[in-house]
């Protein structure tokens, strides 16, 4: 490092909550001018964790004050990277790489993933890594993530106003579906749906969770039941049951980032169910149960190269507003 560089690079497990609550309140605020999320929740069960001593990552300490942070968790044997993230302007950057290359600026963050990201990949237990960070616009850390033998996906971050709507709309289903709001009990069936809705699909590459029925019940656990995606919405959440098989045919689920906002954190309909409007109806449902929670406007993220879900939220009235990349490392390939 540098010698004009004021800060260290610690293990983060050194570290209770109390001491990165800047941290966290500032990035808390860009959270919100930027993608009008709420962070508060997020952040208090992160300083639990925390607290815990036990959340593997790296802290950036400057003369004696933690001015940034990056963590990870690990799922068996691969490692999903949190977040990362540093005060503003309160130390000097890194000097470029010395190969004169037009990579990032080497800041605060950048120094802490590529920490983070060297003990990973260097880790012999861990065979994936996955990182989505949300908050940080696309090829921010392009260069340190294709250094590392990542390949990253660009997704997008979109957004439609509420205010025209304001009625139930319409639901039109085709013979032998029903719709209803969704269940505690619709879990199983929906990993079921989610597993085989995302086969061969661009974000099967992203979240290997999509890839089997038990990886899916994880992820629906984490966005139902663990608040991983805001604060679940049980009254904008539906799904199509087929009135044969019992099973279910599509589903979205959402749940509400700030006062002001909801989100859709899954669409998605099965592959012998499509093309009979089912993700239009469900999409104008939500945004109708939104407009009566009093929401003002509804996101969703999506993968750039999934061109026909951006041409339907593009005729739905969403916008992209955001653009963020999605990056994946697996050992194998590295061999």
């Amino acid at each position: 490092m540098a010698a004009d560089v004021s800060f260290e690079i610690l293990d983060l497990r050194h570290f209770g909550a109390a001491v990165l609550r800047p941290v966290l309140e500032a990035e808390g605020e860009v959270w919100m001018e930027r993608l009008h999320w709420d962070y508060r929740a997020s952040s208090k069960l992160l300083m639990q964790y925390i607290d815990s001593h036990m959340l593997p990552g790296y802290a950036a300490l400057e003369s004696g004050q933690v001015t940034g942070y990056a963590f990870c968790v690990y799922e068996e044997s691969k490692a999903v990277i949190g977040d990362v993230f540093a005060l503003p302007g309160l130390s000097p950057e890194l000097p470029p790489p010395v190969d004169g290359s037009n990579g990032p600026a080497y800041g605060i963050e950048e120094t802490l993933l590529k920490h983070l990201l060297e003990t990973l990949v260097n880790s012999p237990q861990v065979v994936r890594i996955e990182s989505q960070l949300l908050l940080h616009p696309s090829g921010s850390y392009a260069g340190i993530f294709h250094n590392a033998g990542f390949r990253l996906y660009r997704r997008l971050f979109m957004v439609q106003s509420l205010a025209a709507h304001w009625s139930r709309p319409q639901m039109d289903l085709p013979p032998g579906l029903e719709l209803r709001p969704w269940r505690e009990e619709d879990l199983n069936s929906s990993a079921r749906l989610i597993s085989a809705a995302y086969r061969n699909h661009p974000d099967s590459l992203i979240n290997d969770q999509y890839n089997s029925v038990h990886g899916s019940l994880r992820f629906l656990h984490n966005i139902v039941r663990y608040a991983g995606c805001g604060a679940f919405s049980s009254t904008a959440s539906h799904v199509v049951v087929d009135r044969k098989s019992r099973e279910l045919a599509a589903l979205v689920l959402g749940s509400r980032v700030s006062p002001q906002s909801g989100h859709i954190t899954q669409l998605c309909v099965h592959p012998d169910s499509r093309r009979q409007g089912l993700a239009r109806m469900l999409l104008s449902l939500a945004a109708a149960q939104f407009v009566r929670q009093g929401v003002s406007e509804i996101s969703l993220t999506v993968t750039e190269a999934n061109s026909d879900a951006i041409g339907l939220y593009k005729a739905e009235g969403y916008e992209r507003k955001h653009a963020f990349d999605a990056a994946v490392w697996q050992r194998y390939e590295q061999n």
